[in-house]
């Protein structure tokens, strides 16, 4: 079991009109569930991992993120861990290096230790 404390910061997000075009920005929480849970959907539906043992572990992240907005605290056990990180080790936009934040929070994630 891994648990990784779940801490927000503010981002200044672009405000789009109707056709697009950035008007403005506003100011929204972020954190790393909000990063994990973009990285998830962002995946292009034929690198989707498929498969009963998959199934399981995304109905596994799901209840965990759902939690850990209650809690502030994200409990994942190994295998759901495990996932996470190598997703993050293959898939992570190399430019979320340069949000000092969320640069943090991945960190964090990926030196966790097992909670004994």
């Amino acid at each position: 079991m891994r648990k990784i404390k779940i801490e927000n910061w503010k981002a200044n997000v672009p405000v789009r009109n109707e056709e697009g075009k950035v008007v403005g920005s506003e100011e929204q929480d972020e954190n790393l569930l909000v990063a994990l849970n973009v990285l998830i959907a962002s995946m292009r539906p034929e690198e989707q991992p498929r498969g009963l043992e998959k199934f399981k572990i995304f109905g596994k992240l799901a209840e965990a993120f759902e939690k850990a907005e209650q809690t502030k605290e994200l409990e994942l056990e190994n295998r759901e861990y495990e996932f996470l990180k190598n997703m993050l080790e293959k898939d992570m936009p190399s430019f979320w290096g340069m949000n000092k934040n969320l640069s943090k929070a991945i960190t964090t994630f990926l030196e966790t230790e097992e909670a004994k």
